[in-house]
């Protein structure tokens, strides 16, 4: 008979599928958070729904702040509010805070990986573990614990510090290329009093002797 049990969808689609404002939105983190499609976008909505809910459950209860200390560590621990956090920041959050919590994310962000499309490759060829164990989800969501605990696995290629598509971590910046100086830099310009000087010159060069100069010239010359 299998399964009895009904599986039911685990995100909920938007009410109004013609939004363009919202679909701009959405448009902008499929691309910077390279997901699959927007199924993906609404499947990471939904638990952030859900904690707003709870959130929205407890301000109408009285006396619910046992269950609200135990939210707030819970969202704490998964780094999606600070330290005395409140109610009003939970639902304040949206979905790019919990975008930022996904395994593909963060193993970009620890600079593991070229491009979040290269992280997800990684995480889908199961290459990541999370605390020892391989997780092949690019969905999931690493706690604030579990973010050191991020690592290749053992049977990976990628695990040998040598692996060319780790390279990119250990290249230095070229050196700059040493320009030779500029010789005509070098030269020294004249001053102002100096060109001044110079041009004099040249015009008394060019002068024409005076009638007198030119007897004696002749005189000379006989």
């Amino acid at each position: 008979m299998g399964d009895p049990r009904k599986n039911r969808k685990k995100y909920s689609k938007p009410s109004h599928p013609w939004e363009k404002e919202r679909i701009d939105i959405e448009r902008e983190l499929l691309k910077e958070y390279a997901l699959k499609n927007k199924t993906e976008l609404w499947k990471m909505k939904a638990p952030l729904d859900h904690y707003k809910n709870r959130v929205k459950a407890i301000i109408s209860k009285s006396g619910a702040d046992e269950e609200s200390g135990v939210l707030i560590l819970k969202l704490q621990s998964l780094g999606l509010v600070g330290e005395g956090a409140k109610l009003d920041d939970v639902l304040s959050l949206n979905v790019k805070d919990i975008l930022e919590r996904r395994l593909q994310t963060v193993l970009f962000r620890k600079g593991m990986a070229r491009s979040v499309q290269q992280a997800r490759q990684f995480i889908t060829h199961q290459h990541v573990t999370v605390d020892g164990q391989k997780i092949s989800s690019p969905a999931y969501v690493v706690s604030l614990d579990e973010e050191s605990k991020i690592s290749f696995s053992g049977t990976s290629s990628l695990s040998n510090p040598d692996h060319p598509e780790l390279s990119f971590e250990r290249k230095s910046e070229p050196e700059p290329e040493k320009k030779e100086p500029d010789k005509k830099a070098e030269k020294k310009e004249d001053t102002p009093a100096e060109k001044k000087e110079k041009h004099v010159e040249k015009k008394v060069e060019k002068k024409e002797d005076t009638p007198a100069k030119k007897d004696v010239k002749q005189e000379a010359k006989e």
